[in-house]
């Protein structure tokens, strides 16, 4: 059987590069495919093909045109609904059920989303009157950031991708995506979907990679990149921001998080089990968003732990296609090894692993694929390794508290903010805990709930910078006021 070869994207046509790397399922340990990766080279000419396409007809298409084409990119994201879907299973393991509903369906909203906003988007204006009389008309017109760099993760790799690329070509920019070099695969479809919906030449580019030495610093450092956005590690951000230091160019980071959970006495136990499931263990733990940390208020926490830890073993790990399979392998041997150092961290630390924490049994033609138990630990101190470092796993560690105030204090006592959740049957309580978390964003008596609309990002290690409805607009454009004088005489 002839393997499949995933070539770089660049002006509309495919290309290869001069090196290819394996592109291994986490399932089985089998080699999907050969990705061709990269030169400086390619790269170069990924970002003059952008570049060109800014100075043709797509630099002339109105707000109007622009949100036209993405609307036929969304009809024909689900025109190819099964090959995409098959694309990201085949290189992240995750169910079915999980890549249809979550990744898949969420690409092609992501479009059409993004085109009725920019459609419908208005624009600052101010009629302003001096206080000599003098009058004047000022308003913003917000034009293209040029050619971004869109690095995206391989956890959610054509959802996040998608998130990104649909506002910056949305508001009228060219992009050169560097997907993560575990899941190329839907990245390059689109490709092909950008092509037949009739997006131009050049708009959408793809260069296959790693980070430093391969395409990833070739693209972060790269003359003719006008701004960089980026999920995924928060020391990766780090480097790219020094890469992005010495143009001053836009950045846009939405990196780790250390995501924590308090689930007070008064909260609908069931329901809050269920969503802390759900946080805990969705993507097999890999998504920037779930919870590691849940403090549980002390009259309830052996009744929660133990709901916890019922549903936990509840889990059924298995085939992505196998019905009744819930739980998928992690990305990788590499990150496979990360997890399992939190195993032995955790035990070193005090920790008791309740569920979980060792590698599954798994049938003969698993056994070579990145398979760990979903792990709940009971016992570690809040300052434990595993409760301050980002796992990006299945795992949770699990403390008691006794007061709001502590809960609050230990739940913010972190260098990440990105997310958290508060469980509690007080609504009172809900608006007030939840305002006083120190994260982009607070779930009440819910997880995972979005509106696309609203900020989404993280501070501290978890980001700068907030993507989502207004917010994406703003950062993939440049505002210039223009000021009309409407006084009959200028004045000096």
């Amino acid at each position: 059987m002839t393997t499949q070869l995933i070539r770089n994207f660049v002006g509309g046509e495919f290309l290869e590069g001069g090196t290819g790397f394996d592109n291994v399922n986490p399932v089985d340990g089998s080699v999907l495919s050969v990705v061709s990766e990269a030169d400086r080279g390619i790269v170069n000419s990924a970002v003059g093909a952008a570049q060109k396409a800014l100075e043709g007809p797509w630099g002339r298409y109105t707000a109007n045109q622009r949100a036209a084409v993405m609307r036929r990119i969304a009809e024909r994201i689900e025109e190819r609904f099964d090959d995409l879907l098959a694309a990201e299973i085949g290189d992240t393991g995750k169910p079915e059920a999980l890549a249809r509903d979550l990744d898949v369906s969420r690409a092609s909203l992501n479009f059409s989303a993004f085109a009725d906003m920019i459609a419908t988007a208005g624009v600052d204006s101010y009629l302003t009157e001096f206080p000599d009389g003098r009058r004047a008309l000022n308003y913003a017109l917000r034009k293209p950031l040029g050619v971004v760099a869109v690095i995206v993760p391989w956890n959610l790799p054509l959802l996040l991708l998608t998130w990104k690329v649909a506002p910056a070509i949305a508001c009228g920019n060219a992009v050169v995506v560097k997907p993560s070099e575990e899941t190329p695969t839907s990245a390059t479809l689109l490709g092909e979907i950008m092509k037949e919906a009739g997006l131009p030449d050049g708009v959408y580019n793809v260069v296959h990679g790693f980070g430093a030495g391969s395409a990833g610093e070739f693209l972060t450092t790269a003359d003719g990149v006008d701004g960089i956005t980026f999920t995924g590690e928060s020391s990766t951000g780090s480097t790219i921001m020094r890469a992005a230091a010495p143009k001053v160019r836009p950045v846009s980071f939405e990196l780790g998080g250390k995501n924590a959970a308090l689930v007070f006495a008064d909260a609908n136990i069931e329901q809050a089990v269920a969503g802390l499931t759900r946080s805990i263990f969705t993507n097999t733990g890999q998504v920037c968003l779930c919870t590691e940390r849940v403090y549980i208020q002390r009259p309830i926490f052996d009744e929660v732990v133990a709901g916890l830890a019922e549903h936990a073993k509840s889990l059924v790990l298995g085939k992505p296609f196998d019905k009744g399979t819930t739980t998928g392998p992690l990305i990788s041997q590499k990150h496979r090894d990360k997890v399992l150092s939190y195993f032995e961290k955790a035990e070193v630390e005090g920790g008791t692993a309740i569920v979980g924490g060792r590698i599954p049994d798994m049938p003969a033609d698993l056994a070579q694929g990145s398979w760990v138990l979903p792990t709940l630990w009971t016992g570690l101190a809040h300052n434990s390794s595993p409760m301050r470092e980002e796992v990006f796993g299945p795992v949770a560690g699990l403390i008691p508290f006794d007061t709001e105030d502590e809960a609050v204090r230990l739940a913010n006592d972190t260098q990440y903010g990105l997310a958290a959740s508060v469980w509690t049957g007080n609504l009172e309580r809900g608006h007030r805990v939840g305002g006083r978390m120190r994260t982009g964003i607070s779930w009440v008596n819910t997880w995972y709930m979005r509106d696309l609309r609203s900020p989404f990002g993280g501070t501290g290690l978890s980001g700068i910078g907030r993507e989502g409805g207004t917010n994406s607009l703003h950062f993939y454009t440049d505002p210039t006021n223009v000021c009309i004088n409407l006084s009959e005489e200028e004045t000096i």
